[in-house]
């Protein structure tokens, strides 16, 4: 027992001595770092490693990439593109159509940003607007994935059926004579 003793006082003294004795500085004073960052280096390109994400299917994560890269940079037209492009694969067409709308305020002619927003539309089913859209992308930058976009749209739009006006559940003017006209509801 008595050899544990003079042992226990030289560890207690090691753990006292300071850490970086070239400076003189305990470790209470050195600066805290999270484990495993690299401080003074750059790492890569968030919009890279998002555009790579989103070309490998993983969209929720290159939302994230593209978010760091707004976050870093702001909220530039190449973030905001790439914003929606992320939006677009998850489904959120309304966030997209503001990103784009966002993007096409400052830069009316960028075809690319008027393609995809004719595509958003396209999927909410807004023709008439999509074509017209997709014909100013079109007549911007004549690219062939941007022309059969603006073929399906034009087709969807000639295809739109509107109600027939002698439906048989609308309502009915019928004359009784005398000027008298009555109004009839349609039959449930």
């Amino acid at each position: 027992m008595r050899a544990l003793g003079p042992l226990a006082l030289v560890a207690l003294a090691v753990g006292c001595t300071p850490t970086d004795t070239s400076v003189g500085r305990g470790a209470a004073d050195l600066p805290l770092v999270a484990p495993g960052v690299a401080l003074g280096e750059t790492g890569v390109d968030p919009l890279i490693v998002g555009d790579r994400l989103l070309a490998a299917g993983e969209a929720e994560l290159a939302l994230d990439a593209y978010l760091r890269a707004a976050a870093q940079r702001g909220m530039t037209q190449g973030v905001l593109l790439s914003l929606a492009s992320a939006n677009i694969e998850l489904g959120r067409l309304g966030q997209a159509e503001k990103l784009l709308r966002d993007v096409l305020e400052d830069d009316p002619d960028n075809a690319g940003a008027l393609n995809n927003l004719g595509v958003v539309l396209l999927e909410q089913g807004e023709y008439g607007e999509a074509h017209r859209v997709l014909r100013a992308a079109f007549a911007l930058q004549p690219t062939p994935e941007i022309r059969d976009n603006l073929r399906v749209a034009g087709t969807k739009l000639a295809s739109r059926t509107y109600p027939d006006a002698q439906n048989d559940n609308a309502f009915k003017l019928t004359e009784r004579g005398n000027g008298v006209v009555t109004l009839s509801a349609p039959r449930p």
